[in-house]
């Protein structure tokens, strides 16, 4: 495998061998001891969507980790101490995800958590884009890896994932390499030399026709200036920021820029790359980026913040040419109302709802009754679940659409075979959740980039239930 990276780095996790750390390791500080997953996939989801929900414990991670033990002074930790805050990185990756890993003391030391995060947020992107199993194999492009190679290993622990991790920065590649080798993943990681004149996704150089996403945590800064200026703005140095060099932390432009010009290469690459996703260190950057995406047309995108503590807070963007749309929990994770501007289209909606004595499984069959008498492309009801999706060539529940097929037959047009999976123009999903007082009825859209037809369908399945 290979990528390319530009003017970024982060810091990178490899997997070391430390008995004591490897063998059932219980997780500390989450409230109830938890058994790390020892292999990736679904299975695994529970144990690391539940990791730092809780302040850690380091007193704790002391005891399993002598070395980070050292560190404490009286159960705390001086986050100003650059050798300290790299050893608490390398403590959490060894108990929570079983890695290891070496830093050069110039370089980004990423704070797990707030990586952890991105990862788990494109989880739940490419989960809820597919009909596929979410065990499925896939492979991403990690731009600007940094010497830790952290996203890489952090996806490929949790998930059976392949990636690319390219950066520019020599030094980045030595250790980025030595990383993923010492946590026996070269074979799903390949680490790639870019220059910062090459483009930013180049595909073709890669060796590959698609990926499954794109992934990069830009330069935050327009300048070294701007860089420090920022520092003396907070009361104490940012975790990253006491220890990264500039060719990691500044691009011309700052990370508008930078994501902009990766917005550019997706307009020529288009459906090649499923999801390219990009995280922001400033709230202003998002907001002017996905005015940026509308502009270009791009109604299918996913916007979210990720929160450490009380301060530390940073901001995701995700776009595709797709049709696939992600769920809402995805897709609109800023929940303050100061965003509301910002959020893209709403994909899930309440029908209606029913006393629980008209009973869920009665109602389960009006619905599938109801969609078995749609000429859908396919439909699919799960009893046990009470969850059913279905696609659609286009609004096939319509009087127009019924008056339409009428002329056609009366004309003595040829019918149009359904069974093609391409033909598609709606995705949905309806589903029944049982309450303590009610049914609710819920839509879900899925597939397609007409709003219209989801609105229309929601429309369709209420005065259905209600009336038929």
């Amino acid at each position: 495998m290979s990528s390319k990276k530009r003017r970024h780095s982060d810091a990178e996790s490899k997997h070391e061998t430390d008995k004591s750390l490897q063998n059932a390791v219980r997780h500390a500080g989450r409230g109830s001891a938890t058994t790390r997953p020892q292999q990736p996939g679904t299975h695994a989801d529970a144990y690391y969507r539940n990791l730092y929900s809780t302040e850690p414990d380091f007193n704790n991670f002391g005891r399993q980790d002598p070395a980070f033990g050292a560190m404490l002074k009286r159960g705390t930790l001086d986050f100003d101490d650059p050798a300290a805050v790299m050893q608490l990185t390398k403590t959490l990756l060894r108990i929570d995800f079983g890695l290891g890993i070496e830093l050069p003391e110039d370089r980004l030391c990423p704070p797990v958590p707030n990586r952890h995060n991105y990862i788990l947020w494109l989880k739940g992107l490419l989960d809820s884009t597919t009909y596929d199993d979410p065990d499925r194999k896939s492979v991403g492009l990690d731009i600007g890896t940094g010497a830790s190679c952290i996203y890489p290993l952090l996806g490929c622990t949790q998930r059976l994932w392949s990636f690319f991790a390219t950066d520019i920065d020599q030094k980045n590649l030595a250790y980025a390499r030595k990383n993923v080798q010492s946590n026996n993943l070269h074979n799903r990681i390949s680490v790639v030399a870019r220059t910062a004149q090459d483009p930013i996704l180049s595909l073709d150089s890669l060796g590959v026709d698609e990926l499954s996403f794109v992934m990069c945590n830009p330069p935050f800064y327009t300048s070294e200036e701007d860089l420090l200026e920022s520092a003396q703005k907070k009361s104490r140095p940012p975790l990253t920021a006491c220890t990264g060099a500039p060719v990691e932390m500044v691009t011309d432009g700052g990370e508008v820029s930078f994501v902009g010009k990766m917005l550019e290469e997706s307009l020529v690459l288009r459906d090649r790359v499923q999801w390219y996703t990009s995280m922001f260190g400033k709230q202003s950057s998002l907001e002017e980026f996905v005015n940026i995406l509308r502009e270009k047309a791009i109604d299918n995108y996913a916007v979210t913040e990720f929160v450490q503590g009380n301060k530390t807070r940073r901001w995701a963007v995700a776009w595709s040419f797709g049709p696939m749309r992600p769920s809402e929990e995805v897709a609109r994770g800023l929940k303050a109302a100061t965003w509301k501007k910002i959020l893209p289209m709403a994909v899930e909606s309440e029908v209606v709802s029913f006393p629980l004595d008209d009973g869920a499984g009665k109602l389960g069959d009006k619905i599938q009754g109801l969609m078995s008498s749609l000429e859908l492309t396919s439909w699919e009801w799960d009893h046990e679940r009470l969850v059913g999706i279905g696609r659609a060539r286009e609004n096939v529940w319509s009087r127009a659409w019924r008056r339409k097929k009428m002329r056609e037959e009366r004309d003595g047009k040829p019918e149009v075979a359904v069974t093609d999976s391409e033909v598609c123009r709606f995705g949905f999903e309806v589903a029944l959740r049982v309450g303590r007082e009610n049914i609710a009825v819920l839509c879900r859209w899925r597939e397609g980039h007409d709003q219209a037809i989801f609105e229309s369908f929601g429309g369709f399945l209420k005065t259905r239930l209600t009336t038929g």
